[in-house]
């Protein structure tokens, strides 16, 4: 079985999911009032200027200023790092594109160094060379599409440089003309807008989630492609008919009564992709932990004990995690720096097979990985290239009683910490007569049982009464004293 792609769409939203061997690896989710930012072109205004992070914040129009860094400006070739000083300065105007959606609190990452891409090529009008995709291995198709692009670019006048993509694989020469003319009349219409702008705004919008996926993922390992709105499925179709001709006769029309996502599992996989714990079919399981320095990832045996030995248990639990751990990383789409925490193994083979097999399986990601190493400990590190909001950011808000800690505090700790408020209230204000206590119902039934002897102390020691009062709507955290 080969990939195939669902494409659910809703007013609110639309989803995309990528199978790949019946098995959900990567999600896609786009809001419709939060349409992503990456690959749009701004005509931005310099608003201030770093020089001691050799950076700047951009005026693009957003409710957030964006950060551009020196090193993803462009300057003359041969040229070292100048100063940030030199290239910009307040109230400049430049174009730019978002290479990094904004994070959180953070605005969105800026780029001068423009990128268009394409359905098999991508233009970089600042560039200085023709590459092809590495994922490309067959040296003599490498040289035919270096051969094909240094023909027909300069009939077309297209500046700087061309990198041929991953889906030019065995394409012909007039499929890549094709897509060639598409670039140069896209240029030359951001050239034509970007000389009548004179404010911050938008330039050039990027496409639309399904024909994003459709020119980025889409190839002829694509089996089918399903769609459930009639609407898209004719945009899809007009827009597969002129890109992608070759798989245009894979899309379909799904008219089922039953969700898309519903019928094939697609929800199940994304709500199991938002808990920590990741049951591995041999009894063994994950633990994941997304924080906002790092992603940790921890591997149990559990009750997973099939193998002849112990080694040959933590052996065989490590391989299998390996694949569900890769596919983790591309279904949350986790980024940044990870730290993998596999079960120790006492045998140097093992050790490295475990690791080659887990770096051979990271090459099936679309998203740039990095292994830095293996610690001393047995860790191992590794980077994964964050362009986009992780599933949890995206659907999930920080909990509003352990406000993202994962845990609170005890009944127990939380009628202490009240006795010595009590206490200290006590010595501020000498003159009141007494306290009101108002709590959650498991801190006040605490006090009134395993406590209770606890609380008549300290009413002698303090002499005032004291009142408790429930608050259902309190969180076990909450409470307030008020003096009366």
């Amino acid at each position: 079985m080969s990939d195939e792609l669902f494409i659910n769409v809703t007013p609110m939203e639309c989803r995309v999911a990528l199978t790949e061997h019946g098995v959900v690896n990567e999600v896609f989710v786009e809001r419709t009032l939060k349409r992503g930012l990456v690959g749009n072109i701004y005509k931005g205004k310099v608003v201030r200027v770093l020089p001691g992070m050799q950076a700047a914040f951009i005026d693009i129009g957003l409710s957030r200023t964006a950060f551009l860094h020196i090193n993803d400006m462009v300057w003359p070739k041969g040229q070292t790092t100048p100063n940030v000083f030199e290239l910009l300065h307040p109230g400049q105007l430049l174009t730019v594109q978002v290479m990094k959606d904004m994070l959180g609190t953070k605005g969105a990452r800026l780029t001068t160094d423009l990128s268009i891409p394409s359905r098999y090529l991508v233009m970089m009008p600042f560039g200085h060379h023709v590459g092809v995709s590495q994922r490309i291995e067959s040296e003599p198709e490498r040289l035919r599409l270096k051969h094909i692009i240094e023909e027909i670019k300069s009939t077309y006048n297209l500046p700087g440089s061309v990198i041929v993509r991953t889906a030019a694989e065995g394409v012909d020469a007039k499929a890549i003309e094709q897509d060639m003319a598409y670039l140069a009349r896209l240029w030359n219409y951001i050239q034509r807008k970007k000389m009548t702008i004179t404010s911050p705004t938008l330039i050039f919008e990027e496409l639309p989630l399904p024909q994003r996926i459709i020119r980025d993922l889409a190839s002829d390992k694509t089996e089918k492609i399903y769609v459930d709105s009639k609407q898209v499925f004719l945009k899809l179709q007009d827009f597969m008919t002129e890109f992608a001709p070759s798989i245009a006769d894979r899309l379909a029309l799904y008219t089922k009564q039953e969700p898309l996502f519903g019928i094939y599992n697609i929800e199940d996989d994304i709500q199991n992709a938002l808990q920590k714990r990741i049951a591995l079919k041999s009894g063994g399981y994950l633990m994941i932990d997304q924080t906002e320095a790092m992603t940790t990832i921890d591997v149990n045996t559990g009750s997973y004990v099939g193998g002849r030995s112990l080694e040959d248990t933590v052996y065989r639990t490590n391989m299998e995690a390996t694949e569900v751990i890769v596919r983790q990383l591309r279904l949350r789409n986790l980024g940044g720096i990870i730290i993998i925490d596999f079960i120790d193994m006492q045998e140097e083979i093992h050790r490295k097979e475990v690791l080659k097999y887990f770096e051979s399986t990271l090459e099936q990601d679309h998203a740039k990985t990095k292994i830095t190493q293996v610690s001393e400990l047995g860790l191992v590190e590794m980077t994964r290239k964050r362009t986009r909001e992780s599933l949890e950011h995206l659907l999930c808000d920080a909990c509003p009683t352990c406000h993202g800690r994962g845990f609170v505090k005890t009944a127990e700790t939380v009628c202490y910490e009240i006795f010595r408020e009590m206490m200290r209230y006590r010595r501020l204000y000498p003159h009141q007569m007494g306290f009101i206590v108002v709590a959650s119902a498991v801190v006040i039934d605490r006090m009134l049982t395993e406590d209770a002897a606890t609380l008549a102390d300290l009413q002698q020691l303090l002499d005032r009464f004291i009142h408790l009062q429930v608050e259902t709507l309190y969180t076990q955290e909450q409470y307030d004293i008020i003096l009366s």
